[in-house]
């Protein structure tokens, strides 16, 4: 669950610094974030996984969708200017 966490704290860090659109297109989850992802994805898979985890997934994947939602906005104003 720390690994979310601070998958969380990386998107917050990046609104905060008043990041530019260019910047935000190129955001990358730490290799942290992306192999929590795929241990997850391995346990559900071969039917592993725990309740908490398959919980932790799904805010991983709301975060991830939210992270896109935002940076197809960007390209939308990096395009404008």
């Amino acid at each position: 669950m720390e690994v979310t966490a601070k998958a969380y704290d990386e998107i917050i860090d990046l609104f905060a610094r008043g990041s530019s659109a260019r910047e935000i297109v190129r955001f990358h989850p730490s290799p942290a974030a992306q192999e929590r992802v795929r241990y997850l994805l391995q346990r559900g898979k071969s039917g592993e996984w725990t309740e908490d985890e398959a919980a932790e997934l799904d805010r991983l994947g709301q975060l991830e969708h939210m992270v896109q939602l935002v940076k197809a906005r960007a390209r939308t104003y990096s395009e404008a200017n």
